[in-house]
């Protein structure tokens, strides 16, 4: 996979619940990232005292992460809509050279803030609030 460009890695929310996405507009930069938790299976009988995990077990999740500059009106207050009112719409990430990961997300947080001297910024957090689905390209 050659070098990819940033700008590239996008985010996207399902604008009125219809599978309409709109990416997150003046976001400069984003992060995905995907956890599971290890369920430890060790017992007194493991070869050499070796660690041993259960494989397919435990919790799978995804965070979403994004810093930028208000652009667009509309996916801004569907961002603030989202918070407020504690929904669960689906995303998108975008992954250039790599695919989409599609699924249910909820916003956790949101940051505002601005110097007297310059634009005025936010930061946005989701967590995975259900299964994710993955498309290659």
């Amino acid at each position: 996979m050659a070098a990819q460009n940033g700008k590239d890695l996008l985010i996207k929310v399902d604008m009125s619940d219809d599978g309409t996405f709109q990416t997150l507009a003046g976001l400069r930069a984003t992060r995905v990232s995907f956890n599971a938790e290890a369920v430890d299976v060790t017992s007194l009988e493991s070869q050499g005292g070796w660690r041993e995990l259960l494989g397919g077990a435990g919790v799978r999740s995804a965070s979403i992460s994004g810093a930028g500059v208000f652009r667009d009106e509309g996916s801004d207050e569907r961002a603030r809509q989202i918070f407020f009112d504690g929904e669960t719409p689906d995303f998108q990430v975008v992954i250039p050279d790599f695919g989409i990961i599609e699924g249910p997300f909820q916003v956790t947080a949101i940051e505002y803030a601005g110097a007297h001297d310059g634009e005025a910024t936010y930061e946005m957090a989701l967590a995975s609030a259900g299964a994710l689905s993955f498309t290659a390209i």
